[in-house]
């Protein structure tokens, strides 16, 4: 069902079919890979960033480290750190200072960058002294990875309906750390922990969100652009120079192809239109000479038939002629019988008329003229035809069951020769006798001619190509294989069909049927 529905479709509409496939295929293709890229490029710039700021982070903790922790004048808010060995100090004055290590520098500046909305991070470890400072399951699985040799981990994360960036890297044990974590067992670049650092990138999927509608946006635009163009290339270069075309080889051969007629330029369809034209060029020829070649081929067989005719008629003519010279004979022997000469004076007239009219009729059947449609009786040319037959027909029981004695617009010498080839074709199927009937009948406005012979059939194998050129069954010199040829074409001419019924030991019919207006204006053609 699909194939037919493809095969039904025009050239038009499987191009722009086809080719917007190609295109939606190609753009979507693109459309994907670059938002996609940009997708990871947005992406990789939030980890960039929180790369940063983990350095940023770790200098500012190194810095403090280096200067052995930060010391703030005691206030209200400034409380003491109790997991610090020395969390206070006094100087000479009596004002109290409380110390700052990394960890709770990195704890307060964090606090501050949270309520900004900026980010969020903190230092954890497995062993902490701080609870504050225990991992949560993300966290904890990155430590784990940490020991193993893991240099970071990454995650992209929902959290309170807030997309978030959380990156993590370990924090290996420096000198400065001893003095702090020596107690703990750990030892210079054992990793004692990580730097978790939480960044929102509602941001980054916001630009993502937004460059994809520009990114659809635009492969739209693009898509429509070129399907309008491409269609209208098609259209102007393909499909209409087609039509011209395809209008051309329409109108042949009632019109004969022209330059004017024929799509321009010297590209393929150009070439195909020449083309075209030279092959037109080619057909009228060798109509021509077809043309020429059957007319020749039809006068042969009618020649040929003549011949086989003229065997029979020669006997007809030398009855008579046999005839006509005892009357001579004894008129001549009784000169004074005036009783006798006229009576065979009479039948000398007589048999010489007979003659006449034979080799007149013989004549006729011989004459080539072009189609030339007139009123004549159906019944009376079978009767005509069969006057020449009449010697092959000694030995045939003829049965006529005629009814068109009326005359009609007729080819007369071409359904004359239809008639005489068919009944040759009978009498040589029944060499030994037998019966031959013919009828006529008027059906639908159509003249139907029935043979039926009683002779030999034709076998089932040999019924498609009885009527091919040069195909015969007979032996070699009792036929030339054109006779039923010729005989369909003459049909065809005549804008008639012929059917044959057959089968081997069973006799043959055909069946004639031609009609009894012929689509024409004039009396030739």
């Amino acid at each position: 069902m699909t194939k037919v529905r493809w095969s039904k479709m025009s050239l038009r509409i499987k191009f722009i079919f086809l080719i917007g496939i190609v295109v939606v295929i190609s753009y979507g293709i693109t459309f994907y890979r670059t938002s996609q890229f940009q997708n990871e490029l947005v992406l990789s710039q939030a980890a960039r960033q929180a790369r940063m700021l983990h350095t940023q982070i770790l200098m500012t903790r190194q810095w403090v480290a280096d200067h052995n922790g930060l010391f703030f004048l005691r206030q209200a808010g400034v409380d003491v750190n109790p997991f610090l060995t020395e969390p206070e100090i006094i100087d000479a004055q009596g004002n109290r200072y409380v110390k700052r290590n990394p960890a709770m520098v990195t704890r307060e500046l964090s606090a501050y960058a949270g309520k900004a909305g900026f980010c969020d991070y903190r230092v954890t470890t497995l062993k902490t002294i701080n609870p504050a400072n225990a991992p949560d399951p993300w966290e904890e699985k990155g430590l784990l990875l940490f020991e193993q040799g893991v240099e970071e981990v990454l995650e992209f994360a929902q959290k309170n309906n807030q997309r978030i960036l959380r990156y993590m890297a370990p924090l290996p044990v420096e000198e400065s750390c001893l003095e702090c974590h020596a107690f703990q067992g750990y030892q210079l670049g054992d990793i004692r922990g990580g730097l978790s650092v939480t960044i929102p990138v509602d941001w980054a999927y916001a630009s993502i969100a937004r460059n994809n509608r520009m990114l659809l946006f635009i492969a739209t635009i693009t898509i429509f652009v070129v399907g309008l163009t491409i269609y209208l290339l098609i259209d102007l270069l393909v499909v209409r120079r087609l039509g011209i075309l395809e209008k051309a080889m329409e109108n042949y051969p009632a019109q004969k192809p022209a330059p004017a007629h024929l799509p321009e330029g010297s590209d393929e369809i150009g070439r195909l239109a020449g083309k075209f034209n030279d092959f037109c060029q080619r057909l009228d020829t060798s109509q021509t000479e077809l043309e020429r070649t059957r007319q020749q081929v039809f006068q042969s067989e009618k020649l040929a038939a003549l011949g086989r005719l003229a065997a029979g008629v020669a006997h007809e003519v030398n009855n008579p002629l046999g005839g006509m010279l005892n009357c001579v004979k004894s008129m001549s022997e009784n000169p004074d019988d005036q009783a006798l000469h006229r009576r065979y004076l009479q039948l000398m007239d007589k048999g010489l008329k007979r003659i006449g009219t034979i080799v007149q009729q013989l004549l006729n059947f011989g004459r080539q003229e072009p189609l030339r449609y007139r009123l004549a009786s159906i019944d009376e040319l079978i009767k005509e035809s069969f006057v020449l037959l009449e010697y092959g027909l000694k030995k045939i029981d003829l049965q006529l069951d005629l009814a068109l004695p009326a005359p009609y617009p007729i080819e007369a010498a071409a359904l004359q020769q239809i008639i005489v080839n068919i009944t040759l074709n009978a009498l040589q199927a029944m060499p030994e006798g037998g019966s031959f009937s013919v009828a006529t009948r008027l059906q639908d406005e159509m003249a139907v001619l029935t043979f039926k012979d009683q002779g030999q059939g034709i076998a089932e194998e040999n019924l498609p190509r009885i009527f091919d050129p040069f195909f015969t069954t007979k032996d070699v010199g009792e036929g030339t294989g054109l006779g039923l040829a010729v005989t369909y074409a003459l049909v065809q001419r005549l804008d008639g069909s012929i059917l044959v019924e057959s089968s081997a030991g069973q006799g043959t019919a055909f069946i004639v049927r031609l009609p009894l207006n012929p689509k024409t204006d004039e009396t030739t053609r």
